[in-house]
């Protein structure tokens, strides 16, 4: 594996089968981790047809999670529109714990590169199907921080994590 996405799923605090699978883990609304239909190594390849599709251009060799929520959340680059199921802290928590534990399991070094957000992902890779997505550039619990902050922001919480597992 050679890097972790994160999202959120733009439905409710519950993953539904669409959400099990397109990502590999899920963080419901009480900070619960569900595993996904497919597993991480199934994106090794994904000329088969069996892998979690979460990252259009992205998927081979990459480890999706999704924070289940932000339905009905929109931007428009000045005004945020949080809709009915904000994300909460424990779910983001739990996704930087569970980063960690992925970054030690797989040996991968936290940096942009290797854990990223799904909208970071587009950012650089504007020519694939992922440019323009914005999961996840706001953190309902730290509202202060600007879309291109909120990656660093998580990889530091998933460095505090890694040193603790």
């Amino acid at each position: 594996m050679k890097r972790i996405i994160l999202h959120w799923s733009a439905g409710s605090y519950k993953p539904n089968s669409t959400d099990m699978a397109h990502y590999h883990y899920l963080i419901d609304g009480e900070g619960e981790i569900k595993e996904g239909f497919c597993k991480p190594e199934d994106n090794l390849n994904c000329n088969d047809g069996r892998y979690a599709a979460h990252t259009g251009g992205g998927n081979t060799g990459s480890i999706g999670i999704a924070l289940c929520g932000m339905l009905g959340y929109s931007y428009n680059g000045k005004i945020r529109k949080l809709g009915e199921y904000p994300l909460k802290q424990i779910q983001f928590e739990r996704a930087y714990e569970l980063c960690a534990q992925l970054c030690k399991k797989y040996a991968l070094d936290i940096n942009p590169i290797t854990v990223m957000t799904h909208y970071e992902f587009g950012k650089r890779n504007p020519q694939s199907s992922s440019a323009g997505k914005i999961d996840i550039n706001f953190i309902p619990y730290n509202p202060a921080l600007k879309p291109d902050e909120v990656g660093d922001f998580i990889r530091d919480k998933v460095r505090w994590y890694y040193e603790r597992v």
